[in-house]
């Protein structure tokens, strides 16, 4: 009985020691091997030979490309605005050592770096350049966090801005500034409005007055014409005078005729004596 019991342990420990001293290693990561708590090899993808109980594999790296997705923040811009962003960083172990030794998570660590850099570039920019120029800020990001990352044996590949937003609190300030400030350019254009109307309103005034004018010159210089021609007809110099306030006569009782409050209109009897009345009433 004892004898099988120590043949069992002794099977045992022959698997556990071929567990331990052959590794294969899977494609698409590598291994770190440390002897005795210290560092002593990196296992590429495929079979090794290790030596049992002094050697013992610590970590194991995928050198597949890693997606970290940066947790969303709230990031105030030059101007006092609030701005709310994430993004996406796309980056590959290229030295297992130093990813493993040279911090203590990598990942923690690149989306940390990620997280206060961009607060550190939109912190410098005015809202509306922020949200404005979200491939600057890309460029920026990653020439500022590329040389960072190498020292943690890491390539930064790419990274990408998902969202940059203003806050709920931004955004209705914004709609309220955006709402003010149509309503000043309507008032703009209905004062604008006023004026126009004005101006055309006082050159129409002035257009009828100039015209109402040359009008007015118009029949003085034809009523003068008239009497020059008939003077010019007439030798007598009363009889010129006589016609014209006759004609006028005559047409100013025509009016007072068709006018609608006349009820009873007047005439002398002897039409050229009135006139002659007139024109002696004139020479005294």
């Amino acid at each position: 009985m004892g004898g099988q019991i120590v043949s069992l342990v002794l099977i045992g420990l022959l698997f556990l020691t071929l567990w331990k001293g052959v590794r294969i290693v899977p494609q698409g990561e590598e291994w770190v091997v440390e002897r005795l708590g210290k560092y002593r090899d990196t296992l590429l993808p495929g079979l090794h030979i290790l030596v049992p109980y002094i050697d013992d594999v610590s970590y194991k790296v995928t050198t597949k490309d890693l997606i970290l997705d940066i947790p969303q923040q709230e990031v105030i811009t030059r101007d006092n605005a609030v701005l709310v962003t994430n993004a996406i960083a796309f980056v590959k172990v290229t030295d297992t050592q130093s990813a493993v030794y040279g911090v203590t998570n990598f990942q923690l660590g690149v989306t940390n770096l990620v997280q206060t850099t961009l607060r550190a570039i939109i912190g410098d920019m005015d809202l509306d350049q922020a949200l404005s120029s979200r491939d600057q800020i890309k460029a920026r990001l990653k020439a500022s966090i590329a040389d960072e990352v190498t020292d943690w044996g890491l390539t930064l590949k790419s990274v990408e801005i998902q969202d940059i937003s203003p806050s709920a609190t931004m955004q209705k300030s914004m709609e309220l500034q955006a709402a003010a400030e149509r309503e000043r350019k309507a008032t703009v254009t209905r004062a604008e409005g006023d004026k126009q109307a004005a101006i055309l309103e006082a050159e129409a005034r002035l257009e009828s007055a100039r015209r109402d004018a040359e009008a007015q010159v118009l029949l003085a210089n034809a009523s003068a014409e008239a009497i020059r021609r008939i003077a010019a007809a007439i030798p007598d110099r009363e009889l010129p005078a006589m016609y014209m306030l006759g004609e006028k006569y005559i047409t100013a009782l025509k009016a007072m005729a068709s006018s609608s409050g006349s009820k009873t209109v007047m005439l002398p009897g002897d039409l050229v004596k009135s006139i002659e009345g007139l024109l002696g009433a004139c020479r005294t």
